[in-house]
């Protein structure tokens, strides 16, 4: 089975740069066993506090999100373009999201996506207009890309 077509692949946070915490969008699980949240980092300023974490809650506007025991990932400030993954594999609760802390007063740039797993329903198709687009290639011949 192809990777493409096993996950689900979702926007978690767009590029941007600031002081500000942020939190993932929110994903719904349900069909899924587990989801891996992938956070690539640019520049983050000299002297920042930052880290990531996973949450989760039963309203779909995560209303109700509490953190998630041992999720957290702390991000040093030499750590410009390294990337860092909380793979969460059976959570308790239907909705899920990242969340980005920061020191509100050091950037950091950073984007995000998220990556579920483990689907009741196969094969998955990625392709979002406008925001994700895949291409299988399967034993492709030498050539012109």
């Amino acid at each position: 089975m192809n990777l493409t077509k096993s996950v689900k692949i979702s926007d978690a946070l767009d590029y941007a740069s600031g002081t500000a915490d942020r939190n993932g969008e929110t994903l719904d699980m349900q069909g899924f066993e587990g989801v891996a949240m992938i956070v690539k980092t640019a520049t983050i300023a000299s002297g920042a506090t930052t880290s990531i974490k996973a949450q989760q809650g039963d309203e779909s506007d995560l209303s109700d999100a509490e953190d998630l025991e041992d999720t957290g990932i702390t991000i040093e400030d030499d750590d410009d373009d390294e990337i860092f993954v909380i793979d969460l594999y059976k959570p308790e609760k239907r909705y899920v999201r990242l969340v980005i802390d920061k020191d509100g007063a050091n950037a950091c740039a950073e984007s995000a996506v998220y990556a579920k797993y483990q689907g009741r329903v196969r094969p998955e198709d990625n392709n979002v207009t406008d925001e994700i687009t895949t291409e299988l290639n399967i034993s492709p011949d030498e050539g012109t890309a």
